[in-house]
């Protein structure tokens, strides 16, 4: 019997035997009740409506006999009724009898009281036997059935000899196979691998040469590829060589295999010594008609290395290797071996020739790049800096690190107010302590049923999930799954981003766990050892290095990097998973109840949302465990690993996928949801090319810190009152403005109603962004608490642009104002001569109160003020709270702290001061276009040039406003009139900073019309008038000021829209060599919400977003330019022993070291600017996205070449003068 027709019937039985007692009469007039209603009518065959039949008489027949046997206890009488009654059943609807009444039957029963024997026990027994005889055909039938069953869902044996399509290479695979001793299996499988297969066509031939040249993967190849890596990854070799053999002899399905799978497939065979299989992989290689490549031969010769195969053997293979091609030598140094892959691979070839010897290891590659010659050269003087703490101290931070990582979460107590412990709350947490538990039961359940599930599936041929729910235990999913839901918001998160966060997690706790097993962990700590040794305090080494140098001096890895997870795969893993929890976790409705006192509810479900127009899934928990959740108010946080700083100096970053962490993988580059083409990229290039990111990013990650004790204690006594909002402390959800209760009278005016509704959705909105707000800042402060008293480090990578930023989340130096100012440098400098005085000009800036005055003015005001610094240091909370005034209050608190203990020591200039010092660029977009321009009008504008007083670019654009708007209103225009006394540079200000990274005409206006809307006395019916004239006026304006930047601005747009519009994405290479694509393309759609078997969209490459693409291309270019002019400035810095650290366009480092900083950020940002980079820019795209055009294009190529070749002219401006600017950077 089929699943489904043993499911119907089940369902059949169960409602025969839950209807007795329901219907029919009452059971104590003395019916059965069963089955008394009209028949439905059924879809079912005739055999199958047979079967049920016979199923229901047989369990008739058991409820009739104990219907007997339970009114033969009973008086005569009543039996003589029912004995009556249940004789006339089997007769109702033949025709021939009808069914006496229970009445009737009772009169006439009198006189049969004492013939117990009668007619009706005649056919009873007679219906009984043939009831026996159908029950026993139908058990012979259901066993017969279940035995098909049984052996239809039994697995069935994997395949490992694969059907070729060359007659050729069957007929030798089928001698090699029988092994007959005439021919050695060696010579077989050299006749196999030397035959030809049959002829391609010329279709073929070209389908071939797309699979092998063509070189992106389609989204269904890459999970097809990444499920037979992670075969490997699990121990699941044997299920990816069936699933591979089932592809491979489906001619369909054989178009999606790579010779990358074939290799994946044959490099695990080899690994395990298993030469007859790879055999079988190498075969169909050569029946797919790949040539096979070095990889291959690896493989190969491995196998035969851990076998001790015979040298003739060897022998053939390597003489098979030079007939294709390949060098023997090129394995060494093209192929990522691990030692022991590296030495069993010897071992095969130096059998065949004993004199081989493998190539000497490539010396480390050196960068070129002209900007970086001083970096790299040996001979000069350099004074790298060591961090303040002995060796022995780093090693025990760095077991602290290592326990961390292996447990793959961090506790964290949290820092809200602890809640009282009534009855109410101890009740809830005991509830959820329940709950769980019967979660993590179910949980454990579902995973174990989804893995049957997907296993069944594989061993069809079908590259399902198995091996990725393989990557963990289920206890360890489990547990991940149960700090997803600890985390999810109370208003949901996006489906993708879940399922995103769920596949990354879960693949990078393998990896933690893989290097755990195979001792890399204990090869990590001897090599992180000899590190230390560069950077200890107390220890020296023979030759200064930079940190990634000193790294790969210390010999090559044990094992090659593990390549991170496609992104579609972990988006499918994801979703598995999150599917899984929505399914298995329930709660009872009102979480008071007993259990099992009221029905279940999903606590997760799924809900849609729009945002920014695109519907999207969103993942949302039930309200009633969040109240619940809130109830019981839990005083720890759990956070990932890599979401917390590091306890000890990060890896120094080696190759895209090394660095940073001991154990978890993370990326060099931060990708964009959906995309993969800056990592192909990243790969692609030149290990050489990246030397200058890389150790910058190592560098930056490089610099210690500690909390600001001081200031932490007056946030949290804020945080844990009712915050202020003022100070950016977000107060608790009891602050929320609440929304109008009570219920609207009948006659209520629909206007009314309408405003209500509007003041409801505000409340909620408020609401739902304080929550945001309070939890964000939760996180940073219990983060900080729990490290108070410790030393940590914050590793960093790059977006695509190469801007720079630290992996650790939550508690970071580039956040918010009070986020920077709970963070100071763990190692101090002593002030100095000049410290002290960089200390109070940096507080002057932070208040923002002399932004156009000189230095020494500020100076002076701050020794004006010195009175309010002191109180504002003794006395923030009650004294005369100078320092909340501030644009950055807690910045300007924590810096009047260290004012005041550095004028209270005897010698300010021996103070040891801990707090970064800043120098912020002037608004640095504009910088970099009037450099690139020569602009000298836009370049005085933005203090490129020596002058006695900082210029103010937004107040020089409103006054150009401010003359054209006369201009304009001596002519009569209205609107003109109406703006008199109305343009600032507060009205200005943000259109003029963002135009440079892009800003529209559009967004622009909405811009100044949210600052007029600010002005209480400026008329509200012309704001959306005033606001378009004005955004024309500052876009002329800046036209005016800026005229080699606007020509530049243009360029790059019109080169972008033609780029995009030829179907290609934008590219190109920063001065210092990091590869750029812009991720912008039509909208993909990730079906992540529907059931597993759901189909996946294909995610082959998009078609590009022309409009995204050439609006972005100029804020991009110019923000892959300031973060090269970073990098260098950090590499010179850490050259000459300074620490820094830095917020994009704004540096950091110690007070007495600003004036060398300072020296430094002008020097390579001349030396930057020095370069023709719009003249490399043009060549580059010309040369990428204009080289041999198809002849239906050459019209459009042609105007591409053109504009690319159209480098706009530039002025006379002296870059030298840079150099000589007090304001550029202050």
């Amino acid at each position: 019997m089929s699943a489904l027709r043993w499911g119907r019937g089940a369902a059949g039985l169960g409602r025969v035997l839950q209807s007795c007692g329901r219907r029919g009469l009452p059971a104590e007039e003395g019916t059965l009740g069963v089955g008394l209603g009209p028949s439905r009518s059924s879809s079912a065959s005739p055999r199958e409506q047979d079967l049920r039949k016979d199923w229901g008489h047989a369990e008739l027949l058991e409820v009739l006999e104990a219907r007997v046997r339970q009114l033969q206890a009973e008086s005569v009488s009543e039996v003589t009724v029912n004995k009556v009654d249940v004789a006339r059943l089997p007769e109702r609807g033949s025709g021939g009898g009808s069914f006496q009444t229970p009445r009737k039957a009772q009169v006439g029963a009198k006189g049969a009281a004492s013939q117990p024997s009668g007619r009706w026990a005649e056919k009873l027994d007679k219906e009984k036997q043939t009831l026996q005889k159908r029950k026993q055909q139908l058990e012979v039938k259901l066993q017969v059935r279940a035995q098909r069953l049984a052996q239809k869902l039994k697995p069935k044996p994997l395949q490992m000899e694969p059907q070729l399509v060359s007659r050729q290479l069957a007929d030798s695979l089928q001698c090699w196979a029988q092994g007959t001793p005439e021919s050695p299996s060696e010579e077989q499988l050299a006749q196999a691998l030397q035959k030809v297969p049959q002829k391609l066509s010329l279709k073929e031939e070209q389908a071939l040469a797309d699979r092998v040249v063509g070189a992106q993967l389609t989204g269904q190849q890459q999970k097809l590829l990444a499920f037979f890596e992670c075969c490997l990854l699990t121990d699941n070799l044997r299920l990816a060589h069936h699933v591979l053999v089932a592809h491979h002899s489906n001619p369909h399905k054989q178009q999606l295999l790579t010779l990358a799978m074939y290799n994946t497939i044959m490099l695990g065979w080899a690994r395990q010594g298993s030469f007859k299989e790879l055999v079988y992989v190498f075969i169909m290689v050569k029946d797919a008609g790949f040539s096979p490549d070095l990889l291959s031969y690896a493989a190969a010769l491995q196998c035969m290395g851990r076998l001790d195969q015979h040298a003739r053997t060897i022998q053939r293979c390597l003489e098979q290797m030079a007939r294709d091609g390949l060098q023997l030598q090129d394995i060494f140094t093209a192929v990522p071996l691990s030692e022991e892959e590296r030495a069993a691979l010897l071992r095969a070839i130096v059998k065949a020739q004993p004199t081989f010897s493998p190539p000497p290891r490539s010396p480390p590659q050196v960068n070129t790049s002209t900007l970086l010659r001083e970096i790299y050269a040996k001979d000069s003087p350099v004074s790298y800096p060591k961090l303040h703490l002995p060796l022995k101290t780093l090693q025990g931070l760095f077991q602290e690190q290592l326990h961390m990582e292996l447990t793959t979460s961090v506790s964290v107590e949290s820092v809200e107010k602890a809640a009282v412990l009534t009855k109410e709350v101890m009740h809830a947490r005991k509830t959820l302590k329940n709950l769980r538990v019967q979660w993590e039961a179910a949980l454990h359940r579902a995973l174990q049923e989804t893995k049957a599930s997907l296993a069944r599936q594989a061993q069809e041929g079908r590259p399902t999930l198995y091996p990725f729910m393989c990557l963990l235990s289920e206890r360890e999913f489990v547990r991940l799954l149960m700090q997803t839901l600890q985390a999810l918001p109370a208003q949901g998160e996006s489906l993708v981003c879940v399922a995103q966060e769920l596949g990354r997690r879960a693949f990078s706790r393998h990896m933690v766990q893989k290097q755990q097993l195979n001792n890399q962990v204990q090869a990590l700590e001897q090599r992180y050892t000899q590190y230390l040794h560069l950077l200890a305090s107390d220890t020296q080494v023979a030759e200064p290095r930079l940190p990634r140098q000193y790294w790969e001096a210390l010999g090559p890895p044990e094992a090659p990097q593990e390549k991170p997870c496609p992104l579609p795969v972990l988006l499918q893993l994801g979703r598995q998973l999150a599917e899984v929890l929505v399914q298995a976790v329930q709660m009872p409705l009102g979480p008071a109840s007993p259990p099992g006192s009221c029905r279940l509810i999903p606590v997760l479900y799924h809900v849609y949302s729009f945002r920014s127009f695109r519907q999207i899934g969103i993942l949302k928990p039930h309200p009633a465990y969040m109240q619940l959740l809130e109830t019981a108010a839990e005083p720890t946080l759990t956070f990932e690993t890599v979401d917390v700083p590091m306890l000890c100096p990060p890896l120094p970053w080696t190759s895209p996928h090394s660095g940073a962490f001991l154990l978890s993988p993370t990326k060099l580059m931060r990708s964009v949801e959906g995309t993969t083409q800056h990592q192909r990229l990243l790969e692609c290039c030149p290990p050489a090319e990246l030397h200058g990111a890389l150790d910058t990013l190592t560098q930056l990650g490089n610099c210690a810190w500690r909390v600001n004790g001081h200031v932490l204690d007056l946030v949290l006594e804020l945080f844990r009152d009712k915050g202020c909002s003022r100070l950016g402390v977000p107060p608790p959800p009891s602050e929320a403005p609440q929304p109008p209760e009570g219920h609207l009278p009948r006659d209520t005016p629909p206007a009314r109603k309408a405003e209500l509704r509007r003041e409801l959705a505000r409340c909620l909105k408020v609401a739902r962004e304080m929550h945001s707000l309070r939890t964000d800042a939760l996180y940073r402060l219990s983060l900080a608490q729990h490290l108070r008293h410790r030393i940590f480090w914050l590793p960093h990578n790059m977006d695509f642009r190469g801007r720079t930023y630290p992996c650790p989340p939550h508690f970071n130096h580039l956040g918010s104002d009070l986020a920077r100012a709970l963070l100071e440098f763990a190692e101090g400098r002593p002030l100095g001569p000049h410290g002290l005085d960089w200390l109070k000009i940096h507080l002057v800036n932070l208040t923002g109160l002399k932004k156009r005055e000189s230095l020494r003015a500020r100076l002076a005001f701050a020794n004006e003020v010195m009175e309010d610094i002191l109180d504002s240091a003794d006395q923030p909370l009650v004294g005369r709270k100078w320092w909340m005034e501030a644009d950055e209050p807690w910045q300007a608190l924590a810096c009047c702290m260290e004012i005041a203990r550095a004028v209270r020591t005897p010698d300010p200039a021996t103070y040891v001061s801990h707090l970064p010092v800043h120098q912020d660029g002037s608004c640095n977009g504009l910088q970099h276009y009037a450099a690139l321009g020569r602009d000298s009008v836009g370049a005085a504008s933005v203090n490129l040039m020596p002058l006695d007083l900082p210029q103010d670019v937004y107040s020089g654009v409103a006054a150009q406003v401010e003359v054209f708007r006369r201009q304009d209103a001596d002519q009569g225009l209205q609107v003109a009139q109406v703006l008199e006394g109305f343009i600032s540079r507060k009205v200005v200000k943000q259109t003029v900073m963002t135009v440079v990274y892009g800003v529209t005409r559009y967004g622009g206006r909405l811009q100044i019309e949210k600052r007029l809307r600010e002005l209480s006395d400026f008329p509200q019916d012309l704001l959306w008038e005033a606001s378009n004239y004005l955004v024309r006026q500052v876009f002329n304006s800046l036209q005016e000021m800026f005229s080699s930047t606007r020509a530049i601005q243009h360029w790059l747009t019109e080169s972008a829209r033609l780029i995009s519009q030829a179907g290609s994405a934008v590219e190109w290479v920063t001065p210092l060599g990091i590869p750029v694509i812009q991720p912008y393309h039509q909208e993909a759609k990730f079906m992540v919400c529907g059931p597993p078997s759901s189909p996946h969209p294909s995610l082959s490459p998009r078609k590009p977003n022309t409009q995204k693409q050439k609006n972005g291309f100029p804020p991009n270019f110019i923000h892959s330019l300031d973060s090269s002019h970073m990098m260098l400035t950090a590499l010179h810095c850490y050259r000459k022993g300074l620490t820094f650290v830095s917020v994009h366009d704004c540096f950091w480092t110690h007070a007495a070291d600003i004036a060398i900083m300072n020296q430094v950020c002008r020097e390579q940002f001349v030396r930057l600017h020095s370069q023709p980079i719009l003249q490399d820019l043009s060549a580059f795209l010309v040369k990428r996205f204009c080289s041999s055009p198809s002849v239906s294009r050459r019209t459009q190529m042609a105007k591409l070449m053109e504009t690319l070749q159209s480098v706009p002219k530039t002025g006379t401006f002296d870059l030298e003068q840079v150099k000589r600017s007090t304001y550029f950077f202050s």
